[in-house]
């Protein structure tokens, strides 16, 4: 069956309309797999800041059962999300599988979420008066969201902004507006079951740069939760800043492994697979450089083309394929813009742009080394100090994800440690690639500094108010200032 006759079932199953403007392409033949209307983002703002008033007053834990209504549903509709998914973004069915799973699992943190939105009880300087922090809904959340991973990153978003008691805005990435439409679906199933939720609550626009630029500039939305690369970061930031509302921005990653003398090369190996050709390497935390030591270089760089060699690109849909297509010819050019004539293009499916992962051997980081490209490049440096190779770590703009390889303790400690590696994730024989939600997720520097998920990544989506409580009878000031009138 070709891309577009499997995704014509879907759609019919999901109910979407397969009509509009918008025109959708599978990345496995390069082929037209379906239509939708582009949205009105005024119309949705101005919805959603009614939704806002209503939504902020319904109990957390009321509102954590509309999440978990969602989940229910996800898990209900997975396989065929994640054919969907496949089809869209070229994801092997495994990894389409995963971020749906991703999704339900965001939705039961969320959930537990919803009866723990603590604040804290604070001490006060002055006598018969108590202290207090506690959080409020910030306002209208936009999720803008990428190709990459067009379901999972709305939903860390939106079930916590929900549970916070926020509205939510979905401007996904124009490359893969079904995989929306059919989790639209999903949502409207839980709303209905959910029985009283304000018009507006969550919603869909549909669309280009413009589209987004316009969602950006309104003062209704509170929140702009944009995940991409760092120049859409670059224009995107100052926009949100510029009328003082808030951005919580998930940019590039150029992300290393140190693999030290005592490192399991096997395991190591293993993971290097999946962290550089993974989704075809179109990860924001895919690996891209490999940091070795010189005493164990040879053998694992030899080992590496061997699994490389091996892992089956083709048909994502297809049982045994690893690697999947890129998302479109842009990619592929950029790809080529860096290895020129050395890139190993294969023609598994007519019409997609398919690539063998690429291991290329440098002397020194600069040039491409330096700058994130959205394909499946791992580039190998080799160190003869930890402190050399945790320089190299940190050397590059961006700051999302690393990890080392080592069974010296020491090594993984000073690793972690405040010296070492200067990014949001840092991992010990794992690879940087496949973060759970149970952790806040998000690097520093051009990375965007923003954290989504779990921890304490909720606090995002409210404000905080600091409240002072006066029990007596008495007026006395902080820091013992006297401000009394004379009798």
């Amino acid at each position: 069956m070709s891309p577009a006759e499997q995704a014509a079932e879907l759609l019919a199953q999901f109910g979407i309309a397969n009509k509009g403007e918008i025109l959708s392409h599978s990345p496995i033949d390069g082929e037209a797999i379906g239509r939708v209307e582009p949205g009105d983002p005024d119309a949705a703002c101005a919805l959603a800041a009614q939704a806002f008033e209503q939504w902020r007053v319904v109990p957390p834990p009321r509102r954590g059962e509309l999440v978990r209504l969602l989940g229910e549903e996800l898990r209900a509709a997975k396989e065929r999300l994640a054919q969907l998914i496949t089809l869209e973004a070229g994801k092997i069915l495994q990894e389409s599988l995963g971020e749906v799973q991703e999704m339900i699992d965001i939705c039961d943190f969320a959930v537990g979420l919803s009866r723990q939105l603590y604040g804290l009880t604070i001490a006060s300087e002055r006598p018969n008066h108590r202290m207090m922090e506690q959080w409020h809904p910030l306002g209208p959340a936009l999720v803008i969201s990428a190709f990459n991973f067009p379901v999972a990153v709305w939903a860390w978003n939106a079930a916590l902004a929900l549970v916070c008691g926020d509205p939510v805005i979905w401007k996904p990435s124009e490359k893969t507006p079904l995989c929306a439409e059919a989790v639209m679906g999903a949502v409207r199933r839980a709303l209905e079951r959910f029985g009283a939720a304000p018009e507006g609550l969550i919603q869909l626009v549909q669309g280009g740069r413009e589209v987004g630029e316009a969602l950006v500039d309104d003062p209704r939305v509170a929140l702009v939760s944009a995940t991409g690369s760092t120049a859409m970061g670059r224009a995107v930031g100052p926009r949100v800043a510029s009328r003082f509302g808030r951005a919580l921005l998930e940019l590039g990653g150029n992300n290393a492994t140190v693999v030290a003398p005592s490192a399991d090369l096997e395991l190591a190996g293993r993971a290097i697979l999946f962290s550089a050709a993974g989704t075809a390497g179109q990860r924001c935390t895919t690996l891209r450089r490999l940091i070795v030591h010189e005493s164990v270089a040879d053998q694992l760089v030899e080992r590496l083309r061997a699994l490389f060699a091996q892992a089956k690109i083709g048909d994502p849909r297809e049982p045994g394929t690893l690697i999947g297509p890129l998302i479109d010819e842009n990619a592929f050019a950029a790809m080529q813009a860096v290895l020129g004539e050395t890139i190993e293009r294969i023609d598994p499916v007519p019409g997609g742009f398919y690539v063998r992962p690429a291991i290329v051997e440098v002397a020194t980081q600069e040039s491409t080394v330096m700058k994130e490209t959205f394909a499946p490049i791992l580039y190998v440096l080799r160190f003869r100090e930890l402190d050399e190779a945790i320089d190299f770590n940190n050397a590059v703009p961006q700051g999302l994800s690393s990890s080392i390889f080592t069974n010296d303790i020491r090594e993984a400690e000073r690793f972690m440690s405040a010296a070492g590696s200067d990014c949001g994730i840092a991992n010990v024989n794992i690879g940087p690639s496949g973060a759970e939600i149970g952790g806040a997720f998000g690097g520093e520097k051009e990375t965007g500094g923003g954290r989504e998920s779990g921890s304490d990544s909720w606090r995002a989506y409210m404000r905080r108010q600091t409240n002072t409580i006066n029990y007596g009878s008495g007026l006395p000031l902080a820091q013992g200032i006297k401000f009394d009138v004379s009798p």
